[in-house]
């Protein structure tokens, strides 16, 4: 069964003659424990996406189904503990004057967690920082710091599936491969699915099984990784997208 399922998903800002469709009829599946990535460049409307599936955006028509369940414009509490999302920016997507004890303690108790206090020291450890950590502010954590933290607090609730936007865009370069392999990591320890959004094909293709190709809205190619490596696409922006990433890892 797929754990995500769209069907011509489009998803819409403005009404009326402001009506722009960023998502035009939109098709794929991702299937459970699966890596999958959306790639196109800035604009392709890949992040949004994300926000219709987690119900950040409710202007969107056609089909939308989770574990084989249709999605309709709200969102059950049980849908916040199978699917959570982790953002691009880490340091915008945590409260400034929450430490990190706060940030996770809240997500727990909300969830109906009890032993809050184990369970965070526990997903410390999970993402590489360890209980010294708990109680900073994110202006005392690195940027790699702040995304790990943000990765806990996704990974609190015990979610099935993880939509991933950008997770290491904002990242030194240093930093991106280390927050890339705890994810590997943590996707193998707890039989994550990863529904995964980059404009960079280098970490599509080391995160990914299988991508799809956006461009204006629109989803040009469905691939796998193994043919996005042979650069055996068969779209002229697949292929402009692949030759760009080729060119750019020769000039690096």
């Amino acid at each position: 069964m797929s754990a995500i399922d769209l069907s011509d998903l489009t998803v819409w800002f403005g009404h009326g003659a402001e009506r722009s469709d960023a998502v035009k009829s939109a098709s794929f599946s991702v299937d459970t424990g699966e890596s999958f990535g959306l790639v196109g460049e800035s604009g392709s409307g890949k992040s949004t996406v994300l926000r219709a599936i987690s119900g950040l955006i409710d202007s969107w028509a056609g089909t939308m189904q989770l574990d084989g369940k249709p999605l309709g414009r709200r969102r059950e509490r049980s849908f916040y503990k199978a699917v959570q999302m982790v953002f691009q920016d880490p340091y915008a997507s945590l409260h400034p004057r929450h430490t990190v004890d706060r940030v996770l303690g809240e997500v727990l108790k909300l969830h109906g967690f009890s032993d809050i206090d184990a369970r965070i020291d526990k997903l410390l450890d999970d993402v590489g920082l360890g209980k010294g950590f708990r109680f900073r502010y994110p202006h005392q954590l690195s940027g790699g710091q702040r995304q790990r933290v943000a990765i806990a607090r996704a990974l609190a609730p015990e979610p099935r599936i993880v939509l991933l936007d950008e997770p290491t865009s904002a990242l030194d370069v240093s930093v991106q491969a280390e927050i890339l392999n705890l994810l590997s990591d943590l996707r193998a320890e707890r039989g994550l699915t990863y529904l995964m959004v980059s404009h960079d094909l280098g970490v599509i293709g080391h995160m990914c099984e299988r991508i799809a190709v956006m461009q204006q809205g629109r989803i040009v190619e469905l691939l796998d990784v193994a043919q996005m490596r042979k650069l055996s696409a068969e779209h002229p922006y697949t292929r402009h997208l692949l030759d760009s990433s080729v060119r750019a890892v020769r000039q690096a």
